[in-house]
């Protein structure tokens, strides 16, 4: 288990590093970035998973990077419940610590930033139209999406007889890229429990130049649905394969 809890917060904390700082790179004014875009921010975020899959995996972990995964894995009997508990903890701490770390890359541009909802989406994530149930929604179905073909993309099927496994990575960046590009637009795609909570808790505690309140009255829902859309597609996946 330790290396596997190793692998997952390193991985993890890769994972924000970039995928935040690319949305800091793009939000934060006078960046080189600065208006990049989405389509910046979606390939960004692909490439930070790419990034901290390799890393986990590298370690010997399963690079799971996810909360939401690793909870689906203990619900279908893939590993017992310390484990979930075990990754899910170094997935959070990891994600904290990338977050920081973004904070300190662009620490003279939080300053420069007057928008307060621009630094704290470079921390979480935030609804284009506030609407709780089609939120949640939508994070239930792009998790259950990233979970089924995840377990797509390491079937023997789609692999061949001598599976490729050292793409898996760069195939799961690609989902998720894909994920954003399509999905993205209602949520912000957090599809990670992670990704949201973990920079949220350290946008409140961090002393960052600006910043206005971490809208705790939303961070339920990129906990909640991801955690159901990835039990749900993983119960399902099992079922199917």
């Amino acid at each position: 288990m330790p290396s596997t809890v190793v692998g997952e917060f390193l991985g993890t904390m890769i994972l924000l590093l970039l995928g935040n700082g690319v949305v800091a790179n793009v939000l934060l004014t006078d960046t080189k970035g600065h208006g990049g875009g989405w389509i910046v921010i979606t390939a960004g975020w692909a490439f930070a998973v790419m990034s901290g899959g390799m890393v986990a995996v590298a370690l010997g972990a399963p690079g799971e990077l996810n909360p939401a995964v690793s909870i689906a894995n203990v619900v279908t009997g893939v590993y017992p419940l310390a484990t979930g508990f075990a990754h899910v903890g170094a997935q959070m701490l990891g994600a904290m610590l990338g977050a920081t770390l973004v904070w300190l890359h662009y620490l003279p541009h939080w300053t420069r930033t007057a928008d307060q909802g621009l630094i704290l989406a470079c921390h979480c994530n935030a609804p284009a139209v506030r609407a709780p149930l089609p939120n949640l929604v939508a994070e239930v179905i792009g998790t259950a999406v990233l979970v089924i073909v995840a377990g797509a993309i390491g079937a023997r099927g789609v692999l061949g007889a001598t599976p490729a496994t050292n793409v898996g990575s760069f195939l799961v960046g690609c989902l998720v890229w894909g994920i954003g590009l399509s999905l993205g637009g209602p949520t912000g795609y957090a599809i990670n429990p992670a990704r949201d909570l973990g920079p949220r808790i350290a946008h409140a505690v961090l002393p960052i130049a600006g910043k206005g309140g971490s809208d705790w009255g939303y961070a339920w829902i990129p906990v909640l649905g991801p955690i159901i859309g990835a039990c749900a597609a993983a119960s399902l996946w099992a079922r199917l394969t």
